[in-house]
C-alpha cells in the first residue's frame, strides 16, 4: 500500500507521495488515475518528496505532475505545503529544497505561515519559452499580457476586473496559443489598490484553481515591470491571500497552507492504474 498526504495552499489542493524511505516511479496513467475527482483522490498536483543527491546538502528533492499526467518543474503552493510539513517534522525553520526549477529555500513566517523563495524570474524570451524572440513585457496577442517564467511558463493579463472574465472559455484559448510552445498558465488580474491585485487563474494541464503560488509570482512580477505596482504585494486569489515580495535573491512568496489528511492507497486502486 502507497500512504499518502492530501494538503492545500488556498484550496489548490494536491496529493502528496514521501518517497524518502522507498524510491517510487510514477507514470502517466498513475498520476492520472489518482487525480480523477471520482474514480480517483483528486489533486491539482502530485508531489513527490525524494532524497536530495548525495552531493547535496538540501533537505529534499520535489518534483510534480500536474493532473492532465505532464510533470512541471515548479508548484509554488504544493512547495510552501511540503515545507511546512519538513519544518514540523524536523523543527527546523529554514529549509533548503531542490526541484527541476533549481534549489528553493523555504522557511518559518510566523503565525502559522510559510514562505518560499521560487528564485529569480525568468524574463527573456526563451527562457519562459516563448516560440521566438519578442518583448515579454507585452505580447503580440489582443490585450497585450506579459510573459514571464517561473520554472514553468505564464501569461498575464491586466484587466478592469477579472471576476467578469469568463475564465472557463478565456484561459483555455491562451493555455495552447502559438507563442507558448510548452503551453502556458494563464492569469487575469486587476489592480485593487496601491500594491493590491486580486487574480483568477487558468493553470496549464489542469483548469481553473483557487490558487496558484507560482501564477501568484509571476502576475506580481508583470505588475511591477509594468508600473502598476511596487516589488511587495498583495494577492487575492478565490481561495485566499498570498503575499508576494520580488527581492534580490529571488521572488518570495508567503502564505496559509493546510495538511487535510494522511492515508493510504489500496492494492486495488493501484493494480486498477497498473501498478
Amino acid at each position: 500500500m502507497l500512504p499518502f498526504m492530501k494538503m492545500h495552499g488556498l484550496g489548490n489542493d494536491f496529493v502528496v507521495v514521501d518517497s524518502r524511505a522507498a524510491q517510487l516511479e510514477i507514470t502517466t496513467a498513475m498520476a492520472r488515475g489518482i487525480a480523477h475527482r471520482r474514480f480517483g483522490l483528486g489533486f491539482d498536483q502530485l508531489a513527490i518528496i525524494s532524497n536530495a543527491r548525495p552531493d547535496s546538502d538540501a533537505d529534499a528533492h520535489l518534483t510534480f505532475y500536474n493532473a492532465d499526467g505532464s510533470t512541471s518543474a515548479a508548484c509554488g503552493n504544493a512547495t510552501r505545503c511540503i515545507a511546512r510539513h519538513l519544518i514540523d517534522e524536523t523543527g527546523k525553520t529554514a529549509l533548503h529544497l531542490t526541484t527541476d526549477r533549481g534549489d528553493l529555500r523555504a522557511q518559518e513566517a510566523g503565525h502559522g505561515l510559510t514562505a518560499v523563495n521560487m528564485g529569480p524570474p525568468q524574463l527573456d524570451w526563451n527562457e519562459i519559452p516563448l516560440a521566438e524572440e519578442m518583448d515579454t513585457l507585452e505580447l503580440p496577442i489582443e490585450g497585450g499580457p506579459t510573459a514571464t517564467g517561473m520554472g514553468n511558463p505564464h501569461c498575464t493579463f491586466f484587466v478592469e476586473d477579472a471576476d467578469v472574465i469568463p475564465l472557463e472559455e478565456f484561459g483555455p484559448r491562451y493555455e495552447h496559443h502559438p507563442l507558448y510552445p510548452q503551453r502556458t498558465n494563464v492569469q487575469i488580474a486587476h489592480l485593487v489598490g496601491p500594491d493590491h491585485l486580486r487574480m483568477r487563474v487558468w493553470e496549464r494541464g489542469v483548469g481553473i484553481t483557487l490558487a496558484s503560488g507560482s501564477s501568484s509570482c509571476a502576475t506580481a512580477v508583470a505588475a511591477a515591470r509594468k508600473g502598476l505596482t511596487g516589488r511587495k504585494v498583495r494577492i487575492d486569489l478565490d481561495g485566499g491571500t498570498l503575499w508576494i515580495d520580488w527581492r534580490e535573491d529571488g521572488v518570495w512568496m508567503t502564505g496559509e497552507t493546510m495538511h487535510v489528511a494522511s492515508g493510504s492507497f489500496t492494492r486495488q486502486f493501484l493494480e486498477s492504474l497498473g501498478q
